[in-house]
């Protein structure tokens, strides 16, 4: 099957070069040369504008997105509406918001062209073990498009599904995220606490090592976890900084609106909003309140 892609940097390039171990044709493009030669060097065809893409792709056409959520989607969307045809599909497999897909699924559909989105998972890894993918969209499309989806999958039958109509994919995606949130800063707090406890002197490696088999908390994210112990034990140069990719934040917006309590991972989302203060005015005005109730001494900078 052959396949557009718009958006060759990391991911997108791993993906078309899993595509093309599968035996499926990739074009890509990319305003970065050197995102593009990337794709050539992996054995793809890669062009330097929009419109040599879709002149290149043969009918019914398919393309993919890649590209940064937002703006950049938006944008990409109204140029494909102006220049794909009837029939065509663009498949959204980045981290764009469901309210989004709604939208750009609704300005497509006013040319007669098609809509996917798709909630990826695997990050670097996939290239090699297969990407899960929350596959939302109308049955009949999303069965033309079923051969790209068992390529990228960890096999042709499991890592992927179709999980409901258009937007449902980047909703179940958003959700998975969100569990992310929380399953990390549960590894994290719990390994920190490990740390404090300075008279056992614990490996932490170590202590991941042995939770990986058979224990009832192992997980690819403990086995990475694993790994990032055995290279940095102490976590020397990494600022205590955490950035949120704005998951965290829709599926907390998602469940207010449904009125379903989600504490651990409203919890885990104010926990990475907290590292970011490094001058922390809330922390220092706590202090004063104790110190005027109750006389507490204030440590002073």
């Amino acid at each position: 099957m052959q396949l557009g892609m718009i958006g060759l940097g990391k991911m997108g390039n791993f993906m078309s070069q899993r595509l093309m171990q599968g035996g499926h044709a990739v074009i890509g493009y990319d305003p970065n040369e050197k995102a593009r030669q990337a794709l050539i060097d992996a054995g793809g065809k890669a062009v330097d504008s929009m419109d040599k893409l879709i002149k290149a792709l043969k009918a019914p056409r398919a393309v993919w997105l890649m590209v940064p959520a937002g703006k950049v989607v938006d944008e990409t969307v109204k140029a494909l509406a102006g220049k794909l045809s009837k029939g065509d599909v663009v498949i959204d497999g980045g981290n764009s918001n469901y309210k989004d897909d709604q939208r750009h699924a609704a300005q497509l559909a006013k040319k007669g062209i098609d809509f996917v989105d798709c909630g990826t998972s695997g990050g670097v890894w996939g290239l090699k073990e297969g990407y899960s993918m929350m596959v939302g969209g109308d049955k009949q499309v999303v069965n033309r498009l079923k051969p790209l989806f068992e390529t990228l999958a960890p096999g042709k039958n499991k890592g992927w599904g179709h999980v409901g109509p258009v937007s449902s994919g980047h909703f179940v995606k958003m959700v998975h995220n969100g569990i992310e949130y929380g399953l990390m800063q549960a590894y994290a707090e719990g390994f920190a606490i490990f740390k404090h406890k300075e008279e056992f002197n614990l490996d932490l490696e170590q202590i991941a090592q042995i939770w990986r088999y058979g224990s009832v908390v192992r997980s690819w994210l403990l086995d990475l976890t694993a790994d990032a112990l055995k290279k940095n034990p102490e976590m020397q140069d990494i600022a205590p900084y955490v950035v949120d990719s704005g998951e965290g934040r829709w599926t907390i917006e998602a469940a207010i609106d449904l009125n379903v309590p989600a504490p651990i991972i409203t919890a885990s989302l104010i926990e990475r909003l907290r590292s970011r203060d490094g001058d922390s005015f809330s922390d220092k005005l706590l202090s004063a309140m104790r110190n005027e109730f109750g006389g507490h001494a204030m440590k002073k900078e």
